[in-house]
């Protein structure tokens, strides 16, 4: 089940009911809201809800392990090392077995093996990746004492709860299990704020997202050879335009239905092509998957605490995984390197550059940064390597226009001046709905996504996921 459709329409409306007439009772409140997340994960495939229930339970009774051994550093030590190795197998299997496979069948046909191996066909699991890491993240904060432990049913609740379960944003156990131990409360000013940004979600997605994947992005980058250079521009610009609508979009709403219902998730976007630096970049974009990569991933490998040498690996180290994460292709690797490597370049930067040269000014900064994001945006959308190589040539050699229209261009305008507006912008909006009555709420939320789903050019997902 995704978001927005009809069928999500109706099932909101159905949990947002039951889950606020069991207000009085936390514990039967939140058993609702884990079999509503179970039954929205097994809309799209009822065979993968044991596969969610068993990772939460795997990441609680290794969390527990650690815990009763806490006397003993080399076994709690051992546990997180093993809780970890079976989130990765987990996660390997599913979405990475079939790239790995074909390029083990490439490199024994170089050394003289022609025959073919027998390759599964693996089905990969809607948000594996999400929910893998935050399961991970729990088990890491148990072992160094960052975080309370949590019950079964919290825990479990934790890795499927629907708002965030397919695309995050990646919420950590130490932020929503206190909120999980306690009876929620919906404020008018909670419900106008998740309102808002539901409403703000909806109209990033089906005016501008949507549109632009259908009317140029996904055409031009279908067969980048077949279009001219002004096309290609305007494609880049525009899935630039497109991804952080589409990925802002499902946050928002993620962030206002949890809102609804009565639950805090952190802000995950904040203008990140207003950054002057990539790291800057990185403090702004899907917040909370760059911070859980610097907190488990980059920190873990050494960070900044043994000298610059090791700092640059770290950091290469951690975009190169953080690439790969994002899908099972060479495409989001090189993707991966170039960040990487520019952030490499900047903290090397920082650190020889001669005393006397002065910094950048703030505007030069952000473009320099946004045409380095747009470069690996290209990689990152295209479908294959050689596919990017041709986009990226084509950009250079001319052809008139085909697939940019007047209106695709004022909607990538529009996407940009959207972006660089100031946040408050939302706030003011969700002032002027506080005077809603709460039980409003929920069939407001409930018609908006017929209407936006009725509005779905055909064809077009409901939202982007790749391959989380």
């Amino acid at each position: 089940m995704l978001f927005p459709t009809l069928t999500f329409g109706i099932f909101f409306l159905l949990v947002y009911t039951s889950t606020w007439a069991l207000k009085g009772s936390n514990e039967w409140r939140k058993i609702i809201l884990l079999v509503a997340s179970w039954i929205f994960y097994g809309w799209w495939d009822t065979r993968f809800v044991l596969l969610l229930i068993a990772s939460g339970m795997l990441n609680w009774g290794t969390a527990r392990l650690i815990l009763a051994a806490d006397a003993r550093p080399g076994l709690r030590k051992a546990l997180l090392a093993l809780g970890i190795g079976l989130n990765l197998a987990i996660l390997g299997f599913f979405k990475y077995y079939g790239f790995f496979m074909v390029q083990l069948e490439h490199i024994l046909h170089l050394v003289g093996w022609e025959r073919d191996l027998p390759i599964m066909q693996v089905v990969l699991p809607v948000g594996i990746s999400f929910f893998t890491f935050q399961g991970m993240s729990y088990v890491i904060d148990i072992y160094r004492r960052q975080t309370a432990p949590a019950t079964l049913l919290d825990m479990t609740l934790l890795m499927s709860f629907f708002p965030h379960l397919v695309a995050g944003p990646i919420v950590r156990a130490s932020h929503l299990i206190p909120q999980f131990e306690r009876v929620p409360e919906l404020s008018r000013g909670m419900a106008a704020m998740g309102l808002s940004l539901i409403v703000w979600g909806l109209f990033k997605k089906a005016v501008i997202a949507s549109e632009l994947a259908t009317g140029l992005v996904d055409g031009v980058f279908f067969d980048p050879s077949a279009h001219g250079s002004l096309d290609l521009l305007a494609a880049a610009y525009g899935y630039a335009v497109q991804i952080y609508c589409d990925f802002s979009a499902y946050s928002d709403m993620a962030i206002g239905i949890a809102a609804l219902l009565g639950y805090r998730f952190p802000h995950n976007f904040n203008q990140p092509y207003r950054a002057s630096s990539l790291q800057d970049f990185w403090r702004r974009w899907h917040i909370s998957l760059s911070s859980w990569l610097r907190d488990y991933l980059y920190v873990s490998l050494g960070g900044s605490r043994h000298g610059l040498k090791r700092l640059c690996f770290s950091l290469m180290a951690t975009m190169l995984l953080g690439g790969l994460w994002h899908g099972a292709s060479w495409n989001f690797v090189v993707w991966g390197a170039l960040h990487g490597g520019v952030l490499v370049a900047e903290r090397l930067w920082r650190e020889f550059k001669p005393k006397h040269w002065g910094t950048l000014p703030a505007w030069l900064g952000i473009l320099i940064t946004f045409h380095i994001v747009l470069l690996g945006w290209i990689f990152f959308r295209a479908s294959s390597f050689d596919v990017a190589l041709t986009f990226l040539g084509g950009i250079f050699g001319g052809g008139a226009s085909l697939m940019l229209t007047p209106m695709l261009l004022g909607l990538i305008l529009l996407g940009m001046l959207l972006h660089f507006m100031p946040r408050y912008t939302i706030q003011r909006a969700a002032m002027q709905v506080r005077a809603l009555p709460a039980g409003v709420v929920g069939i407001g939320v409930g018609l908006l996504i017929l209407i936006v789903d009725a509005m779905r050019p055909e064809g077009v997902a409901p939202f982007i996921y790749y391959q989380f």
